[in-house]
C-alpha cells in the first residue's frame, strides 16, 4: 500500500499582498504527477485545506478539480478538517463524495472515523481525526474527566479500541510533540509556543500540545498544523509540512511530500519527495548596486525579500527592484544606523527591566519556549557567581 501524506494547503493564503493561488495549484498538479509516477493508493490531507473558513470561490475551484482529478484516476483520498477550515463547509457533500473514494472526517460526532482497505498484506485501517477542541470531546464524554486537549484525544483514541495486531493509520490535525521535545516552527503559522513548567503544557496559537504517544498504536502517524516538515520522536509519526513556503522564515527551506509504503505489520518506509515551487522564494542581501548587477540577478520571477545594506536609504526602493524582480514581497536595511538604533532600543529597555524578565525574554527569543522555573533558578544562581546582584 502506497500513500502519499499532505497536510496545510492552505489554498487561498496571500502573503504580502501577493495571491498565491497559481502557486498553489501549480504544486497540486505535481502532487498528481508524483501520485501517478509512483503508483500511490491514496493521498492523505491532514488539514488546513484552506487559508480561511470562507474561502474564496478560486480556492474552492482549485481544490475541486484536485479532487476531481484524484476521482478519475481512481486515487482514494483521506481528509480531515483543519483549525483553519470551516468544519460545515468542508462536510457539505460528504456523503456523496465517499462513492467517489473522497474520505472527508471534518467535524468530531464522538467516534473516530475509519476507513478499512485491502492490499495483499491483508487489512489496513485508516482513522481519520479532524480538529477537535477538549470542549467538543467533552460533550460526547460527558461522564469522564477530560482537564486538557492530550485527555480528549487520548480519550478519543482509547474508546476506538484499535487493535495493534492490525496495520493502523491516523490523520490529525493538532499540536503532538514529544515528552521532551517541540516541534520545530517555521514561522509561517504565525504563532507561538508557550510551555508551562508546572503542568508540561504548551500550545500553538489556541491548539493545546497533545504528546505523541498517546498514537502508539498507530504504525504511521499523518500530522498537519506545523508548517515544517518534520518527525516526533519516532521515524513514524511526522508532520508533512505546508505545500509551500509561506513566509520569510521559510527562505532557507525546502519542502517536501512523504511517500508512505506500507508492507506486513511493522514494515513502514518513508521517501520524502522533494515539492518544486513554479516560483521558489528567497532573501538576497547586499547594496542596491550589488543585488542589481547583471551578474546577480537569477531567476526574476521568485518571491524575493530583500535585505538593503546601502548607509544611506535609496529613494523608491520598491518601484526600482520590482523593475527586476517583479515578485519583490519586502525590502529591508541592515546598515550602521539600523543596528545602532537596535543596539539603543534594547539598552533601554534592558535598563528598565529586572533580571529575571530579561533572561525569561532572552531564552523565548533563542528556543522559541518559556524557560522553566528550574532553569530560571540555574541562570539565577549562575548570574550571582559572576556579581550580579540583582539575579536574586
Amino acid at each position: 500500500m502506497k500513500l502519499l501524506h499532505l497536510g496545510d494547503l492552505h489554498i487561498g493564503k496571500t502573503v504580502n499582498d501577493f495571491n498565491l493561488i497559481e502557486d498553489q495549484e501549480y504544486l497540486l498538479n505535481q502532487v498528481i504527477q508524483i501520485a501517478q509516477e509512483h503508483q500511490v493508493d491514496g493521498i492523505m490531507i491532514a488539514g488546513d485545506i484552506y487559508d480561511r473558513t470562507i474561502p474564496s470561490e478560486e480556492a474552492v475551484r482549485v481544490f475541486d478539480e484536485f479532487l476531481c482529478r484524484l476521482s478519475e484516476l481512481k486515487i482514494e483520498a483521506y481528509i480531515i478538517s483543519g483549525n483553519h477550515d470551516s468544519d460545515e463547509r468542508l462536510h457539505f457533500g460528504s456523503r456523496l463524495f465517499e462513492k467517489s473514494g473522497i474520505h472527508i472526517a471534518s467535524k468530531f460526532n464522538g467516534v473516530l472515523y475509519k476507513h478499512e482497505v485491502e492490499d495483499s498484506f491483508g487489512k489496513l485501517n485508516i482513522y481519520l481525526l479532524p480538529y477537535v477542541k477538549a470542549s467538543q470531546v467533552r460533550h460526547f464524554f460527558q461522564e469522564e474527566n477530560i482537564e486538557n486537549y492530550h485527555d480528549a484525544v487520548e480519550l478519543i483514541v482509547n474508546s476506538a479500541k484499535v487493535d495493534e495486531s492490525e496495520r493502523n493509520i491516523i490523520v490529525a490535525h493538532q499540536f503532538v510533540a514529544g515528552r521532551k521535545e517541540i516541534p520545530v516552527i517555521s514561522g509561517s503559522e504565525n504563532v507561538s509556543v508557550r510551555r508551562q513548567a508546572a503542568t508540561s503544557e504548551g500550545s500553538v496559537g489556541t491548539v493545546e500540545m497533545i504528546y505523541s504517544d498517546c498514537f502508539d498504536s498507530f504504525d504511521y502517524v499523518a500530522l498537519g498544523h506545523i508548517h515544517a516538515p518534520q518527525k516526533i520522536g519516532r521515524e513514524e509519526v511526522r508532520y508533512s509540512g505546508s505545500l509551500m513556503k509561506y513566509s520569510k522564515s521559510e527562505v532557507f527551506s525546502e519542502k517536501s511530500i512523504p511517500l508512505i509504503s506500507l508492507g506486513e505489520k511493522g514494515q513502514v518506509d518513508i521517501q520524502l519527495i522533494p515539492l518544486k515551487p513554479i516560483r521558489d522564494m528567497r532573501q538576497i542581501k547586499g547594496t542596491m548596486k550589488q543585488l542589481l548587477s547583471a551578474e546577480n540577478i537569477t531567476d526574476p520571477e521568485d518571491y524575493i525579500f530583500v535585505t538593503l545594506t546601502d548607509e544611506d536609504p535609496v529613494m523608491d526602493a520598491m518601484t526600482i527592484f520590482k523593475n527586476y524582480y517583479p515578485n519583490t514581497m519586502q525590502i529591508e536595511y541592515d546598515n550602521s544606523r539600523t543596528r545602532e538604533a537596535e543596539d539603543v532600543e534594547l539598552s533601554e529597555n534592558a535598563l528598565e527591566k529586572p533580571f529575571s524578565e530579561l533572561a525569561e525574554e532572552f531564552y523565548k527569543m533563542m528556543y522559541g519556549v518559556e524557560i522553566s522555573d528550574e532553569e530560571m533558578k540555574i541562570l539565577k544562581q549562575a548570574a550571582k557567581e559572576v556579581g550580579i546582584d540583582e539575579a536574586d
